[in-house]
């Protein structure tokens, strides 16, 4: 039955009902009306009004739950559907609806890809050109004023001395940009070594207590997997050392019942409700790139803890396309 035919029907039995009363009902109606006929006539139509909203709500259902699902749907949480109940117009908007969603987070999906897959193109060719431009223009300074200052006389000698560190200094900033940018020990000593050395740099220049637990039978994983992961780290990492106010901080890769488990927990000054910030949002997209469920949590006790769990696939599957490191 359509929606209009619905409703009609509805209105039918409301004002049948109404119509059946008025006629079998020993009620008559002076002219004028008196008190008692009057509080009777509003009676009846309170009851009918009721009775029709009622009768309403029941037939507009399905509706008020799409829209509760209209409201809540976000394509980073993927799977919201609407259950396909009854028949007619309603069923088969809601039908359109989840087939609508189902494409939108295809679409999102691949659109994410491709954008993750520019993004670390991007920071591959900014990262060689670091290390291939500056960081060899600034060795090339660096040895000059060591030169000169080996052949330079006091007081000039502490002054390129001064700068000799200064320049150090700067160096050693670009290759850390760059060891961000392109995170080289992943592709060299696997997920696990760069990791050890992303928490060891962290607790180094953000002086936290950075604590490791890593399981010894983690599964094999293919490269994009292994980049998200530390992509989703560090960024849990970052977020720590800026926002929660942490004294320390724990990472953990653990094997779970077919999945792989990445949780980064601090000690920090929770809110209670975790803001969905470009950071966290950004862990998003390349959580739903590779399949996986990102849950953050934060309250004033114990803190604020990230958990990406990344379903792992068989061992005969073939590799996810596009993202490499």
């Amino acid at each position: 039955m359509s929606l209009f035919w619905r409703i009609f029907a509805l209105n039918a039995v409301v004002l049948g009902s109404a119509t059946a009363l008025l006629l079998w009902a020993p009620v008559t109606v002076s002219v004028p009306v008196v008190l008692t006929e009057a509080v009777i006539l509003a009676g009846g139509l309170a009851v009918m009004l009721v009775a029709n909203a009622a009768l309403l709500r029941v037939g507009l259902a399905p509706l008020d739950r799409l829209t509760r699902l209209m409201t809540t749907v976000d394509l980073l949480r993927p799977g919201h559907r609407l259950p396909e109940q009854g028949r007619g117009e309603t069923a088969e908007l809601i039908r359109t609806f989840n087939a609508m969603l189902e494409r939108l987070e295809q679409e999102r999906a691949a659109s994410t890809a491709r954008v993750l897959l520019a993004q670390e193109s991007e920071r591959r060719r900014i990262a060689q050109e670091l290390h291939d431009e500056i960081g060899q223009t600034m060795t090339a300074v660096l040895l000059s004023l060591k030169r000169a200052s080996d052949t330079a006389d006091e007081p000039l000698r502490g002054e390129l001395r001064q700068a000799q560190e200064i320049t150090r200094g700067s160096l050693d900033e670009v290759r850390r940009l760059v060891r961000r940018l392109r995170p080289g020990v992943l592709d060299d000593l696997g997920l696990i070594s760069a990791l050890t050395s992303l928490t060891t740099e962290f607790a180094t220049h953000a002086g936290l207590r950075v604590v490791r637990r890593f399981d010894s039978d983690l599964p094999p994983l293919d490269q994009q997997t292994e980049l998200v992961l530390y992509r989703v780290a560090q960024e849990a990492l970052t977020n720590a050392a800026r926002h929660a106010d942490a004294d320390r901080v724990e990472l953990a890769l653990c094997r779970t019942d077919g999945a792989v488990a990445l949780s980064v927990t601090d000690d920090g000054r929770g809110t209670g409700i975790a803001h969905e910030g470009a950071g966290i949002r950004g862990m998003r997209e390349r959580a739903l790139f590779i399949g996986a469920a990102l849950d953050v949590t934060s309250s004033p006790q114990p803190g604020t803890r990230v958990r990406l769990t990344v379903p792992t696939p068989p061992t005969d599957a073939p590799p996810h396309p596009g993202l490499t490191p």
